[in-house]
């Protein structure tokens, strides 16, 4: 996680120096308030990794000195079958449609939709025939 904090603390620099040259050029205050709050975004972010990086054992792409094969194995679990990530992408999808042009009955139906879609999602392993 040291790869991944450094990146955001380099993006919270050019962030902040971008709405430093930004102000300083064009005196509009919108993008220098838009460009203050993206470098601190990006330095929450970069904080969090830090601090989660402490906690962490040492990834392969944290030693400079890794090789290719220190970091085969197995990822992660990833679903082979799954129909949740379309039901959400779905939901949130309508739920944009109603935000852009405010029909509150879409928003709410969608709305609704994309809670069952996203507890489906993480419950999916939890329940049913495929819990273990």
């Amino acid at each position: 996680m040291k790869v991944e904090s450094r990146i955001f603390e380099i993006l919270t620099v050019f962030c902040f120096v971008c709405a430093l040259v930004y102000g300083l050029l064009s005196k509009e205050a919108v993008g220098i308030v838009g460009l203050t709050l993206t470098g601190g975004l990006c330095l929450i972010v970069g904080t969090y990794f830090r601090f989660v990086s402490r906690r962490l054992e040492e990834r392969p792409e944290d030693n400079p000195e890794a090789e290719v094969s220190d970091g085969a194995g197995d990822v992660g679990f990833f679903s082979p079958g799954s129909y949740w990530p379309i039901t959400v992408a779905g939901a949130v999808a309508f739920t944009g449609l109603g935000l852009a042009f405010f029909q509150w009955w879409l928003i709410v139906l969608a709305g609704i939709g994309l809670i069952i879609a996203v507890c489906g999602l993480v419950f999916e392993y939890h329940a049913g025939p495929e819990a273990h």
